[in-house]
This record gives C-alpha cells, structure tokens and sequence, in this order.
C-alpha cells in the first residue's frame, strides 16, 4: 500500500507545481490561467511548462499571469506582455510569421538542397561509370599477342 502512495504521489508531482497561495478564488480565471501557463516556457527548465515547473522563476510567471488576468486583460494580451517582457523564447510554440518563418522553412530547404545534390552526385558517377573507355592500338596489339601465347 505504501509502494502505491508513493508510486502516485510521484506521478502526480507536476500537478503540485502550482501552489495553493497561488490559485485564484475565480474557477474560471483559475482555468484561464492555467491554460495560458501550459504555454509558456520554464526560462529555468527549458522545454517544461512553467505550469509544471517548480522553478522559482516559473512561479513568479504563474503570479505574473494570474495579475494580468485579473487585471481584466485578455488571454492574447497576457501572453504579449510576458513576451515584450522576457522574449519569444518564453512561447513552447514559438510563432510560424516573421523572422521565425526563416527557422521554420531552413530545414524542409536543406532537406530538398541535400537531397538534390546527392542525386545530382549519384547521377554523375553512374554515367562515369557506364562510359566505356577504349584502348589504344598498342594495348589492342598487346592483348592480343598475350591471347596468342
């Protein structure tokens, strides 16, 4: 029985990331809240959410959102503020538009770029290959003195 309590209680430790002090008395700004710090990224953890985080800077993004929720502003602007504040880097998804559309279409580029070369290569050495050198008339002789024998 204890095995199983402990087996739980350490399947349920992201779930205890967010601290009782910081839940708000609004279920639906609470789910709100939530929602948005499923999004935002541990600066501390790297690819954790500052909804699982036990970091302390990720508790201090959780406190910051739910001000802002509070504050009346809308999940988007929520989100715009943490990132005028602490960079792109904080979004788990980063944005598909702008600068970032250079990071997002490199590797399908690359990928094609590669693939074309190689084919180009493996094209090129198999016509070297097929082509049939001649021989001279002095290797033709030769060969043929060596047959006779």
């Amino acid at each position: 029985m204890k095995r199983m309590i402990l087996i739980l209680s350490l399947l349920c430790a992201p779930a205890w990331a967010v601290q009782p002090d910081e839940v708000l008395d609004d279920p639906v700004l609470e789910d709100r809240a939530r929602e948005l710090s499923k999004e935002l990224r541990c600066l501390v953890c790297r690819n954790e959410s500052i909804d699982d985080s036990n970091a302390d800077l990720a508790r201090d993004l959780r406190l910051l959102v739910r001000e802002r929720l509070v504050a009346g502003d809308s999940d988007a602007e929520a989100i715009a503020f943490i990132v005028d504040r602490y960079g792109e880097y904080v979004l788990l998804k980063p944005q598909r538009g702008g600068s970032n559309l250079l990071l997002w279409l490199a590797g399908p580029v690359m990928l094609i770029l590669g693939g074309g070369l190689a084919a180009l290569y493996l094209r090129r050495t198999a016509v070297k290959s097929d082509a049939v050198v001649g021989l001279s008339e002095e290797e033709q002789a030769r060969i043929e003195e060596i047959m006779k024998e």
